[in-house]
């Protein structure tokens, strides 16, 4: 496989990870059935494997780690906020309040991280 099919990869796996997610935090917000449906529980997983397994791969052939590349770095640390405040936003929010806030904070830590992915800039909201 080549760098730039595994980018690509990666990418439609960013877009798949997304795309359950928001799908999932409208459902959670419209208290829907549908959450429950095995394929909801599990797809989403299998995705996110798919998506740190690539993550990695393009971190080895690039050379480019967090801790050396300042932009890696920012996108890891912002990757723990995304899947804490997910956890919270889908499972562990004790209200409908909470879940909402969590959700939003999850889709804006998505943003973020697409943005330093697309810059390559930890502070993509500055200019250059």
């Amino acid at each position: 496989m080549d760098y730039l099919l595994l980018k690509h990869f990666h990418m439609t796996c960013v877009a798949l990870s997304g795309g359950f997610f928001l799908l999932r935090g409208g459902w959670m917000l419209a208290d829907s059935r549908l959450l429950q449906r095995r394929w909801v529980k599990t797809l989403p997983h299998v995705v996110d494997a798919f998506l740190l397994a690539s993550a990695l791969g393009l971190a080895a052939w690039s050379h480019q780690y967090p801790g050396q590349a300042p932009w890696i770095t920012a996108k890891v640390s912002a990757l723990v906020a995304y899947v804490l405040l997910g956890t919270v936003a889908l499972k562990r929010g004790k209200s409908l309040r909470v879940r909402a806030i969590a959700l939003a904070g999850a889709l804006l830590t998505f943003v973020y991280i697409v943005l330093v992915a697309t810059t390559k800039n930890p502070l993509p909201f500055l200019p250059a």
